[in-house]
């Protein structure tokens, strides 16, 4: 089954200002979602986990130990929405890590 991965807002302005080559690092890994967007334990690609942010339930994707993307998953559209695209310090704050 493949998911359709969506970029929200946020996302898409953050690949605009980003350089070639962060943009070809995040593209790459929020593609790995199309796949199978839910965490895979013990499996390590990737580095998804299930969490609470902002008092939403929310998956997190760490790309490169620089940036974490935050998605929510619609497994009945089969749909991936990439909300938010952060420094990865600046996302554990939001999860409590």
């Amino acid at each position: 089954m493949s998911y359709t991965v969506l970029l929200g807002e946020q996302p898409r302005e953050f690949l605009e200002d980003a350089d070639d080559r962060t943009e070809r690092i995040v593209k790459n890994n929020l593609g790995k979602l199309s796949g199978n967007p839910h965490p895979r334990p013990g499996s390590g690609r990737g580095d998804r986990e299930k969490l609470p942010v902002d008092g939403r339930e929310m998956y997190r994707l760490h790309i490169s130990r620089t940036y974490t993307a935050l998605y929510t998953i619609d497994d009945e559209a089969n749909e991936v929405l990439v909300r938010e695209i952060l420094p990865i310090d600046d996302a554990h704050k939001r999860y409590g890590f």
